[in-house]
């Protein structure tokens, strides 16, 4: 019978860290789909979810029939619905939506102890305070040593095998050369990366822009407007995320163009599929119902909105999304405005210094 977090809380005690026990807190498709790699390569892999008939269910039919039907799990994935692994693993990985982010971090804290390894795959940003998962991590287990997995990873075709490569980006070299052993196989190849803030800041900004692409496919632009949209998408993301204090060579790389690209052309993408219904005239709040699974982007462009707003950054995209997805305004409207728009430099990375538009 499987036992909760707070029937568990009083008997925690620090446990000695196994190298081969690995945690992973969230039961959505991404956070199966990196535990079952884990798993495969020879890891005991916990995986914690929240709804204790999900862990039940997944355990017995040995898949995660809502995030990833047909998906066999490795023998050696442990779905559960309590902590008590947290204390033992020697990784932590951390897909929780960002809404709850904080509060499931919160409660596996004081089970966590100095140099144990929390690494977010969440590509999301906290309202109000703006941070990213990582600075959470930080935050809320000062003990541990932090890293963001980001890159073009759609999940279901990891699940299905097909050839993938992510980044992991840490200030501890350590962190990097274990995720890189832990999930490293025949078809999924693990970078290093060390900017984890501009790494982290393109998988969040990358979900606004894959809303925008769905919604340009709905309306049958072609492949022109496709390729100027991912393009000027990469321009505004960097001037953004350099702003920010990110190096604008990480959007260069996986975590940039290269997931910039995946979430951009591919239905698989929540995302892209959220933009492709607004495309179609549907409503915002029918579309997340129907999709049943969180699209970070929503959110993402409303925080993202008022970060521009605030700090005075030109982002011509963002403030035309928004004003389609939360303002209700004609589409075409919107895009022959920006189209009207005073023309700038193509490439900017040479000309930060320099006001620019894009």
């Amino acid at each position: 019978m499987m036992m909760t977090y707070s029937e568990n809380a009083q008997s925690n005690t620090m446990a000695t860290l196994d190298p081969l026990t690995i945690s992973v807190l969230g039961g959505g498709s991404f956070g199966t789909a990196v535990a079952n790699i884990a798993a495969m390569n020879g890891y005991q892999v916990y995986q914690w979810m929240r709804n204790a008939e999900q862990a039940q269910e997944m355990a017995a039919k040995r898949e995660n029939s809502r995030y990833l039907p047909g998906f066999a799990l490795d023998e050696k994935l442990h779905p559960v619905n309590d902590f008590d692994a947290v204390a033992r693993s020697q990784v932590v990985f951390v897909a929780i939506p960002s809404k709850n982010f904080r509060k499931v971090v919160r409660q596996v804290a004081t089970r966590l102890q100095p140099g144990q390894m929390l690494v977010s795959t969440t590509k999301g940003i906290e309202p109000e305070s703006f941070k990213l998962m990582s600075q959470i991590l930080t935050e809320e287990a000062p003990q541990c040593h932090v890293g963001v997995l980001s890159g073009p990873n759609l999940a279901k075709e990891i699940a299905v095998r097909q050839l993938t490569a992510t980044v992991i980006a840490s200030d501890h070299a350590d962190l990097c050369n274990s995720i890189q052993a832990i999930l490293h196989c025949d078809f999924f190849r693990v970078y290093a990366g060390s900017d984890r803030y501009g790494v982290e800041l393109g998988g969040a900004l990358k979900n606004i822009y894959a809303i925008a692409a769905g919604m340009s496919a709905a309306l049958g632009m072609g492949e022109n407007t496709r390729s100027m949209l991912m393009t000027r998408s990469l321009a505004e993301m960097s001037r953004f995320a350099v702003h920010m204090g990110a190096d604008p060579l990480t959007f260069l790389g996986l975590a940039g163009v290269g997931d910039l690209i995946a979430t951009c052309m591919s239905p698989l993408s929540r995302n892209y599929r959220v933009g492709f219904a607004l495309g179609q005239g549907r409503d915002l709040e029918a579309i997340i119902d129907e999709l049943g699974e969180v699209a970070e982007g929503v959110n993402t462009l409303r925080y993202v909105k008022a970060k521009t707003d605030q700090l005075g950054i030109y982002m011509p995209l963002v403030q035309g999304l928004y004003s389609v997805v939360f303002e209700g305004k004609n589409v075409p409207a919107v895009i022959g405005g920006m189209m009207m728009a005073a023309q700038g430099d193509d490439v900017e990375f040479e000309l930060l210094d320099k006001s620019t538009k894009a």
